[in-house]
């Protein structure tokens, strides 16, 4: 993924008692990978978070995340593609020490992927390494003069893993460590947080909450940039959103202009989520326009569908089980 399309994120959201679910029922049920070796690849996130566990589940390699939520992984026979951008960017942890954590990284020799602190080019590999609170070219002169410095304590950083797939490790959090987020870029942050919310019944949760979002006025203009950043040039980080599904698990949208592909066959292909009346959600979204780009079928001992959200997403809804 080329660094000049690239964004940093903040996990400044409320988190969700551990098992909550929305109202709706909906609830975080995958994030689906492809991987040219899906036994190694989930051999390694079981070893970089260690409340997973390997296993299988309706007959693919998978791992099961402390708190639920799986990574599936499909077999390909050519390394998957990052490029062009799908309007997903990442997915990842919260952990009890993410500074601990980056220090096993390096004793495991991962592949640690480094950001920029500042308009010089400060190359940092863990956001706590910055100044704090996400600051502007401008607020960043005004810390220096104030002797301001780094916190130095928790943060977010990064991993390339298998098949070039990003993996954040952010913290810190209360422990154990559980399975957070899949990250979005979207046009609109608020206006695909309104779609969420709307089309799919998921609580909105983080930046905009208590905040009405109309289709009228969820367009809106993007802040200044701001660090670190994987940009040399910094990063846009707000109009931001966030939808609060369950078990912790969140969608977490940063503001990017498009446009974008859809991620089908790409390194992270969908992510999952569950509905308890599929049929019923089906019909509903039929009548409410939304693409559905593969009608309901069997999976596995499951049945699912895959639809198309904002800015060519795919997200499939699969069966709840009772």
């Amino acid at each position: 993924m080329a660094t000049g399309v690239l964004a940093l994120c903040a996990l400044t959201y409320a988190q969700a008692p551990t098992g909550q679910t929305a109202s709706s029922g909906v609830r975080f049920h995958h994030v689906h990978l492809n991987s040219v070796s899906p036994d190694a690849a989930a051999d390694y996130y079981v070893k970089v978070f260690t409340t997973s566990v390997k296993t299988t589940f309706n007959g693919e390699t998978a791992v099961r995340t402390g708190n639920g939520p799986l990574l599936l992984f499909t077999k390909v026979n050519t390394p998957p593609p990052t490029q062009p951008q799908s309007a997903i960017w990442h997915f990842g942890w919260n952990t009890p020490d993410s500074r601990a954590y980056l220090e096993r990284f390096h004793a495991m020799k991962l592949d640690v992927v480094p950001m920029f602190a500042d308009p010089e080019s400060t190359v940092i590999e863990i956001s706590s390494d910055a100044l704090p609170n996400f600051p502007t070219t401008a607020r960043i002169t005004e810390l220096r003069t104030q002797g301001a410095q780094p916190a130095r304590v928790g943060g977010f950083q990064y991993l390339r893993g298998p098949d070039g797939a990003l993996v954040e490790n952010a913290g810190n959090f209360p422990p154990p460590e559980y399975f957070n987020h899949v990250h979005m870029f979207h046009e609109d942050p608020a206006c695909a947080q309104l779609w969420y919310t709307t089309r799919l019944g998921i609580d909105a949760g983080g930046p905009g909450r208590g905040t009405p979002i109309a289709a009228d006025n969820c367009s809106r203009p993007y802040e200044e940039v701001t660090w670190p950043a994987f940009d040399k040039a910094g990063m846009v980080r707000n109009p931001a959103g966030a939808v609060l599904v369950s078990d912790m698990a969140s969608i977490l949208i940063r503001p990017r202009h498009g446009p974008y592909v859809s991620p089908r066959g790409q390194i992270v292909d969908h992510f999952a989520l569950s509905v308890t009346d599929l049929d019923a959600t089906v019909a509903r979204l039929k009548r409410e326009g939304v693409k559905v780009t593969e009608d309901v079928h069997r999976w596995g001992t499951m049945r699912a569908v895959m639809i198309e959200g904002p800015d060519l997403v795919a997200i499939e809804l699969v069966e709840a089980t009772r």
